[in-house]
């Protein structure tokens, strides 16, 4: 396999339709079915299964496969499903060989046990690499429109090339490179010291619930009453608490693209249908209102806002953002979520957030924040959310069920983070323009790239368009930002993130939350990469 797929593999081994998927190319690649059968059965001996597992376990899996190698899409399912016990059954009885008749030929005596025998596996390593991922119950069917994150799998690839002793460079990862202020884990040292230790409320510790109701007053001009805040598992889990709160099947839920990776496989996994509407390079990623006002239908349900934004760093100013809200005033039917995780992260003009902007609009507002990006604590997951009473209480009674109240320790080190010393916020953000800088001026000599100039966050993201159709200095035919990605990652050991994932191609996402002198050997490998291009 090749390119993402290669990446994707493992987990695409996980589920039934990685497994199915497989076995429909194993049978276009065969002429007729007897001799599909006959290949099948011969290449099971090379499928890397110790000795130790159980037979039940191996005859079946054997002859779901074969089946299915034989008898297209459905042949997985029924294979496995309809004999799983009858083999089981067999092979306790004694482990006798299976006698299995093909469709429309004579009986095929088979010794499937016998096919475990390790001593063939490095002939086939890679396809399915332990018998674990062969037998399971079946797993859900909304898993098959669920992708693994794009940031995940390339950093992952960047890890596995690290540990075979290549200097790899990361801009993949979303996450400060500084350290979690030294007082809020001195108050975390403190918690657990003094026997904070036991379950937390659900929706969140009275202290930081009252720290959180502050911030939003200082730093956003927003009166919630404790019984509108939520506290979570990161902001990933307030806003999926939202979804599940108040999603039913066919209701909408409106991005805006780019768009951070996980929006779209939450609205799916709450039942909803994810719509987008294009924020395009030449207006600066923004959200146009017209735009906006064409992509609303009878059916959305919530509108998702993220300035400054993840992947683009665009931003957006007062004057843009009451011109959106005076179009979401023209549709009360929909809820409105803005993730403001990055709101200290704003290099040119000033942080605005919605509910602030227009008042009217705050009783359907769920206001998303937390201590991740402003406070170098991505590791604590500390998430947290205003709005209105009622959804907020649904939320929790979601929650509730799911995951319950977030670490006290977590909760205590927030605490600090909010009321202490805030100083640290604006010295770093400094540290972040001064690389976003150098960043976009490099990535500006770059041979077919073209780079917007961001106003906030910590990525920029690059057009590569006048790098598609080139061929790397390796041979890689650079078709998709994805063989973009995968050649600098495999050729130059810098690792991005293509743009596809985040809704809009041909792009790479570049994260400059590492240190300068690492993000300026990056960029010269990126400048080298570029101009060999052939």
């Amino acid at each position: 396999m090749e390119g993402l797929d290669a990446l994707h593999a493992d987990e695409h081994r996980r589920t039934g339709a990685g497994i199915a998927m497989m076995l429909r190319q194993m049978q276009q690649q065969r002429a007729a079915a007897d001799l599909a059968v006959e290949r099948q059965v011969g290449r099971e001996a090379m499928f890397p299964l110790q000795r130790e597992a159980q037979e039940a376990e191996i005859e079946f899996a054997r002859l779901g496969l074969v089946e299915a190698a034989q008898h297209g899409d459905g042949g997985l399912e029924d294979g496995i499903v309809a004999h799983a016990r009858i083999l089981a059954g067999r092979a306790a009885r004694g482990r006798a060989p299976v006698r299995w008749r093909k469709r429309g030929g004579s009986a095929r005596r088979v010794d499937l046990a016998a096919l475990a025998r390790p001593a063939q596996a490095s002939r086939l390593p890679r396809l399915f690499p332990s018998e674990k991922t062969l037998l399971m119950p079946a797993l859900a069917g909304r898993l098959k429109d669920i992708a693994v994150s794009a940031s995940v799998i390339m950093g992952t690839r960047a890890r596995e090339l690290a540990a075979e002793g290549k200097k790899v460079i990361s801009l993949a990862s979303g996450e400060p490179d500084f350290a979690t202020p030294a007082h809020a884990i001195e108050a975390a040292h403190q918690a657990a010291l003094s026997g904070d230790t036991k379950y937390p409320p659900t929706e969140g510790t009275r202290a930081l619930k009252l720290a959180v109701q502050k911030k939003f007053k200082r730093d956003n001009n927003l009166d919630y009453a404790l019984d509108e805040i939520l506290v979570a598992n990161g902001g990933k889990q307030i806003i999926m608490d939202a979804l599940l709160a108040s999603c039913d099947p066919g209701d909408e839920v409106l991005i805006p693209a780019p768009y951070w990776v996980s929006y779209a496989d939450m609205a799916k996994l709450a039942t909803a249908t994810p719509t987008f509407v294009n924020c395009p390079q030449n207006n600066g990623f923004k959200l146009r209102a017209e735009d906006l006002d064409a992509a609303i239908t009878p059916k959305t349900k919530w509108l998702f806002l993220n300035f400054p934004n993840n992947p683009t760093g665009a931003s957006c100013s007062r004057a843009e953002m009451q011109a959106i809200a005076a179009v979401m005033l023209k549709h009360p039917h929909v809820w409105i979520l803005t993730d403001d995780m990055y709101e200290h992260l704003v290099y040119d003009g000033e942080f605005c957030t919605i509910a602030e902007v227009e008042p009217r609009l705050k009783d359907r507002v769920l206001t998303v924040n937390g201590a991740s990006k402003s406070y170098a604590m991505t590791g604590w997951r500390v998430g947290f959310a205003g709005g209105p009473k009622a959804l907020i209480k649904a939320m929790a009674n979601m929650q509730g069920q799911l995951t319950s109240g977030i670490s006290t320790i977590s909760q205590a080190a927030a605490v600090a983070a909010l009321e202490g010393p805030q100083e640290l916020i604006a010295e770093r953000a400094a540290i972040y323009r001064e690389r976003r800088d150098m960043v976009v001026a490099m990535l500006a000599e770059a041979p077919g790239m073209s780079c917007h100039k961001p106003e906030g966050a910590f990525y920029v993201y690059p057009n590569i368009a006048g790098c598609i159709g080139k061929t790397s200095k390796g041979g890689k035919k650079l078709e998709t930002d994805t063989d973009f990605a995968l050649a600098l990652l495999e050729e130059k050991l810098v690792a991005t993130v293509q743009g596809t994932a985040y809704g809009m191609s041909p792009y790479i996402r570049i994260s400059y939350a590492t240190d300068t002198e690492s993000l300026r050997e990056a960029c010269a490998r990126i400048q080298e990469f570029c101009r060999e291009l052939a």
